[in-house]
């Protein structure tokens, strides 16, 4: 449902804290994209972006941490279609041209959960 205020603007609907918490976690467990999600339940991108940073926040006990990350250029190899990502904790992803970025953005989110 959406409101419309005097001037005829758009005023989204209003939701408990315990709703968008709710919808945050629903969002999380699912495997759709945030857009994906939105179009779905009817919603805003913002508006869930907003609810799922206050989720992760209060999940984690602590406000999320932007990183600066070290990149080092390795040795020329042979084949130049693979991309190397090596991440903390002894993780590493590796693709090579062609591959499903779906499939990553995936791993990626399941990676950030762990």
């Amino acid at each position: 449902m959406v409101a419309v205020d005097e001037q005829g603007q758009r005023r989204g609907r209003w939701r408990s804290r315990e709703e968008a918490d709710r919808l945050a976690g629903e969002y999380e467990a699912s495997t759709l994209t945030m857009q994906e999600f939105c179009n779905l339940r009817g919603m805003a991108l913002k508006t869930l972006s907003r609810y799922v940073t206050r989720y992760r926040r209060e999940r984690t006990g602590k406000a999320a941490v932007q990183r600066w990350v070290t990149v080092e250029v390795g040795a020329q190899q042979r084949d130049l279609s693979t991309l190397s990502v090596f991440l903390d904790r002894g993780r590493r992803i590796e693709v090579k041209r062609g591959f499903d970025g779906e499939t990553l953005r995936r791993l990626v989110v399941e990676l950030e959960r762990a």
